[in-house]
């Protein structure tokens, strides 16, 4: 729309300065700010009105349609993707065949690897309260007071 670079903003503000003055320049920028705010609500919320309408009325769906008779290559392409996600969700697989057998090796691979996951976290947690266990003992004897011998 408006191609207001640097030197634009620059000549306007100069312009700004010479014509209103330095003491009313900030009340100046200050009700121009409001205004460009006020100006980009009202945008903001005529342009989520006309997207509501726009829902409401279906005219995404003819909008779509439009595009797939248009493309009728992306359409056609996304007809077989859909396919294929609708083919791979809905796999059984036999558990006597080479991939079913993969499968299963996999799986119980897994679940080894979890498992010793989780044994190798519990014992790193369990050290780690030995330590602070040995620790907090340390400091406890620390602030005991020693026995003094009467002598």
């Amino acid at each position: 729309m408006f191609g207001m670079g640097g030197v634009e903003m620059l000549v306007i503000g100069i312009v700004a300065l010479i014509v209103v003055g330095p003491k009313d320049l900030p009340m100046l920028f200050r009700n121009v700010g409001q205004f460009v705010g006020k100006a980009r609500g009202m945008a903001r919320e005529f342009q989520f009105a006309m997207n509501k309408a726009v829902d409401d009325s279906g005219m995404k769906g003819i909008s779509k349609s439009l595009k797939a008779a248009t493309n009728p290559f992306g359409s056609a392409l996304d007809s077989v993707k859909d396919a294929a996600a609708d083919a791979t969700k809905d796999l059984n697989i036999d558990p006597e065949s080479e991939t079913g057998k993969l499968a299963a090796k996999r799986a119980e691979q897994t679940k080894k690897i979890q498992a010793s996951t989780a044994r190798a976290a519990a014992t790193r947690k369990a050290d780690e309260a030995a330590a602070a266990l040995a620790k907090a003992d340390e400091a406890e004897a620390a602030l005991k007071p020693s026995p003094k011998s009467e002598t």
